[in-house]
């Protein structure tokens, strides 16, 4: 299985390629949207809305092979993942190929019926990579439910858990991640206090933000400082106390780096240590276009207009170009997966993360 302390060494080859643009080397972080189609109809995302022609099974495989065994940190996301009745087999694809250290899957966990099935040959496909699947609640019963407007999403959700949570594999992690809105910013200790008796692996939590991606831009989702201050020091305090070991220990450090982040980044409005996306992160959409950023989701290339060579894509000018902006701090934002790279490959940040863990 691929350590962690595997891929620090390169982390100042990405900090050249940052600062130089050289050597030119692949991301060590890449979310894979893999449908927009979703179950749900979340008040916080509209991403269901989006109509595009989908990578079949044969183009994600392509793609996979193209990028050598750079990404570590692979996330599968939606939409609703396990809409895709392949994802076995695009989660094997993303094995065979370059075998990254852990695959992180979101669900809403309606399909009860499919979910841990799937789950469980995922795990048994990937036995040296460590699967966490992040089940997605935003309030307990009919709150959960009136945030993302499906009748019994909550109680379909929690047979989900309970199935996953059966499962006995060494390389499978169950959290329960959050979203902070303004329609449930009061509600954390409530949801937390009520998972944290069916033992997840973890608790986290993300901010809700107005996206490109998701359509809400303009939708006015996001908490408060004051009211997200409240809520996250609340989850700081209360998953501080909790024991946590192997990939959860990492995850609740960099976790709680990520957490005082976003405060920092809601007060002060811009990047608050230097973003690494384009660089060691990156994203493909469902319909194959190549994203620097998500939050952005300006398209670099199509890897179908590519013969799905992601390297292509990544080493073009169009993309060197977007790298600068993002270095230029034209932009910033609070999104989890891009801020776990750029906290990697911050010395201060990592000395912290390492204090914690250690």
């Amino acid at each position: 299985m691929r350590k962690l302390y595997e891929i620090l060494p390169k982390i100042p080859q990405y900090k050249l390629f940052r600062n130089y643009n050289y050597p030119k080397i692949l991301p060590l972080n890449l979310t894979v949207g893999i449908t927009y189609h979703c179950n749900s109809r979340c008040r916080t995302c509209n991403v269901w809305k989006k109509k595009t022609n989908e990578f079949t099974t044969d183009e994600f495989d392509k793609t996979f092979k193209s990028m050598g065994e750079s990404p570590y940190w692979l996330i599968i996301s939606g939409g609703e993942p396990f809409l895709r009745n392949d994802i076995i087999e695009i989660c094997s694809s993303a094995y065979t190929h370059f075998k990254p250290g852990i695959i992180n899957i979101p669900t809403n966990g309606i399909l009860y019926d499919k979910i841990p099935g799937r789950v469980e040959e995922i795990a048994e496909n990937c036995p040296k990579t460590q699967i966490i699947i992040n089940l997605s609640i935003d309030g307990i019963g009919e709150k959960h439910d009136s945030i993302r407007n499906v009748k019994d999403n909550f109680k379909k959700a929690l047979k989900t858990y309970e199935a996953l949570r059966a499962l006995d594999y060494p390389n499978f992690n169950l959290g329960v991640h959050t979203v902070i809105s303004k329609y449930n910013v009061g509600d954390i200790p409530q949801i937390y206090s009520y998972f944290k008796e069916k033992s997840p692996d973890s608790y986290i939590t993300e901010i809700a933000e107005e996206r490109v991606e998701l359509d809400t831009v303009g939708s006015g989702i996001t908490p408060s400082i004051e009211d997200y201050t409240k809520a996250i020091d609340f989850v700081i305090s209360a998953t501080g106390q909790e024991k946590y070991s192997g990939v959860s220990k990492m995850t609740q450090a960099l976790r709680f780096e990520y957490y005082n982040k976003v405060k920092e980044t809601l007060r002060i409005k811009q990047q608050t240590i230097p973003c690494y996306a384009g660089f060691a992160s990156a994203q493909i959409a469902p319909d194959g276009d190549v994203w620097a950023c998500c939050i952005r989701a300006d398209p670099v290339g199509n890897l179908r207009d590519a013969g799905y060579d992601f390297k292509k894509i990544w080493f073009s000018g169009k993309t060197d170009r977007q790298r600068e902006s993002i270095k230029n701090k034209e932009c910033y934002c609070s999104l989890a997966s891009a801020h776990y790279t750029n906290m990697l490959c911050d010395l201060g940040t990592l000395i912290r993360v390492g204090m914690r863990v250690v």
